[in-house]
């Protein structure tokens, strides 16, 4: 699609000035770009490519320590950063709306879905109440949400995640902007909710000519979307064009190491593992039970009857939707809570219902890398005592753990010297490496990955899988991989367990469930994978 000649959005010459002692000294640097009615433009980068400054500086909510310095940012050729706080407030809501990337902390949680929407009409129309809720349920409908009488009356947390974000879109688009910016929408998005806010968005733009401005890592989503790309890199416009010609023809390096990292449904090339069995459950469930006295008892079955096995040296994907029981298996493995019923053989001792006392010696045994390092390191404690503790509470010397986190931290690309360092001063790929050296310091049998590396840039992500895959060679480790990125899956797994609804819907080869699908379920995954065809290498 061509850019028309009077673009809704048009940013030119931006440059904004970050604080004395960064790594740069401007957050953006001299970046031009435009959204035409209609299209939409997707900006890519890593993390600090500065695509959500771009993004934020555009509806004027950028933190107050980040001030532009030069260019200009016009909507509908209105100079924004001339205008007043109070024109910003008129216009945001009204000619321009955000999405967030995750929903539930910019919805808030103490109202109603219908009054978070209805908020916006309030402010920016003269509808009366009858009004505002027959458009906002016309919205929610359009949103294809379920019940929208009942979405109206829910709250944020009674929705799930899927939901909530198209709930985000209802409130974004509910004045009919000329511009929708999206800031990494989809990222903690299930494969298949992920497509389903992808179409709704692009239907959306087409129907009301709207402009939007896609800001994603993943050149998947771009491939299914974009009809122009800008590609950032610290700061920078390193690369920009129609969506075509960047994904088949990248000019620039940095844009053709972004797409070369992109994992691919096709799997890899692995050998079959052959070492003894290091973690089997047989009949697996977790219950759940709320309710009670004065109310019905309510019964949720997370998981039921699941049978998984996983050898030395093998690593084993559990791929499904948020909701398919894949985090509440790992959990129950790892004993972070009790089944409610099978086996839990660690290689041959059963677990799943051992003391807490009993249970002590195999915690060593199994360890779990989480999807969040932020939150799973200590903030005020440096990432060295983080490191040994587990080792000194099993009886280990502080000054031999100390030692054996020095070779950790090499062995997963950081210097030494880091472990004086508080978990604040590294990136998110950083720290996710100090969370696995920290799993690996306890020399565990077992290792849980749960979503380990679905929040991380694709280029990041590359170098976590293939850090995985060389501790497990060395450690010749069992790993349980948790996961809703099938992509990712295609790579590291050797073999996967396809969940749905708490159950195993099928499970095999990766290969040969890539190859020939049994069950519908997984076809489904399979098709709704972002950019299928280009993250096969056909595209």
């Amino acid at each position: 699609m061509s850019v028309e000649t009077d673009p809704v959005l048009e940013v030119s010459g931006l440059t904004i000035a970050l604080p004395g002692g960064g790594d740069r000294p401007h957050a953006v640097e001299d970046v031009s770009l435009s959204v035409g009615r209609g299209e939409i433009v997707c900006v890519v980068g890593e993390s600090g490519s500065g695509k959500s400054v771009t993004a934020f500086s555009v509806m004027g909510l950028l933190a107050k320590v980040l001030k532009p310095v030069a260019g200009a940012i016009r909507l509908e050729g209105e100079d924004l950063l001339a205008a007043s706080p109070q024109r910003l407030r008129a216009l945001r809501g009204d000619r321009m709306a955000m999405i967030f990337q995750e929903p539930m902390t910019a919805l808030n949680p103490v109202l109603t879905i219908g009054d978070q929407i209805e908020e916006v009409l309030r402010i920016h129309t003269d509808l009366d109440q009858p009004q505002r809720r027959a458009r906002v349920l016309a919205m929610l409908e359009a949103m294809r949400l379920p019940d929208p009488e009942r979405m109206h009356a829910s709250y944020p947390h009674q929705i799930s995640g899927g939901q909530r974000q198209r709930v985000m879109i209802a409130a974004a688009l509910i004045l009919d902007p000329a511009l929708l910016i999206a800031d990494e929408p989809t990222t903690a998005l299930d494969v298949t909710t992920q497509a389903q806010i992808l179409k709704l968005i692009k239907e959306m733009q087409e129907r009301r000519g709207t402009g939007v401005l896609f800001i994603t890592h993943d050149f998947g989503v771009v491939s299914e979307i974009a009809d122009r790309v800008v590609v950032m890199e610290k700061g920078r416009v390193v690369e920009q064009g129609p969506a075509a010609q960047v994904l088949r023809q990248p000019k620039h390096p940095y844009t053709r190491m972004l797409i070369a990292a992109v994992p691919v449904l096709k799997p890899a090339q692995r050998p079959e593992p052959a070492g003894p069995m290091a973690l089997e459950t047989t009949g697996l469930g977790k219950t759940y039970r709320s309710g009670g006295l004065f109310s019905k008892e309510r019964v949720v079955a997370a998981a039921a009857g699941v049978g998984i096995r996983v050898r030395r040296g093998e690593t084993v994907g559990i791929v499904g939707e948020s909701g398919s029981g894949k985090t509440t298996v790992a959990r129950c493995v790892a004993r972070l809570m009790p089944p409610s019923e099978g086996q839990i053989l660690v290689p041959d001792i059963d677990i799943a219902r051992l003391s807490e006392r009993r249970l002590r010696p195999y915690r060593r045994k199994i360890q779990v890398v989480f999807q969040d390092p932020f939150r799973s390191l200590n903030p005020r404690r440096k990432v060295g005592e983080s490191i040994i503790e587990g080792p000194v509470n099993f009886g280990q010397s502080r000054s031999v753990a100390l030692a054996r986190a020095r070779e950790l931290m090499e062995l997963v690309g950081l210097q030494p010297s880091a472990l004086a360092r508080y978990p604040h001063q590294f990136s998110g790929g950083q720290r996710q490496r100090i969370a696995i050296a920290r799993a690996l310091a306890m020399e565990p049998e077992i290792l849980i990955a749960d979503e380990a590396v679905s929040a991380l840039d694709v280029s990041v992500q590359k170098q976590v899988l293939a850090l995985l895959d060389d501790v497990q060679k060395r450690f010749d480790l069992a790993i349980l991989f948790i996961t809703h990125d099938l992509r990712v899956a295609a790579q590291i797994c050797d073999r996967l367990v396809v969940m749905e609804k708490g159950r195993v819907v099928e499970q095999g080869r990766t290969a040969d469930v890539f190859a020939a699908p049994a069950h519908a379920y997984t076809r489904s995954l399979i098709e709704a994978a972002p950019g299928r065809d280009f993250a096969t290498g056909e595209g």
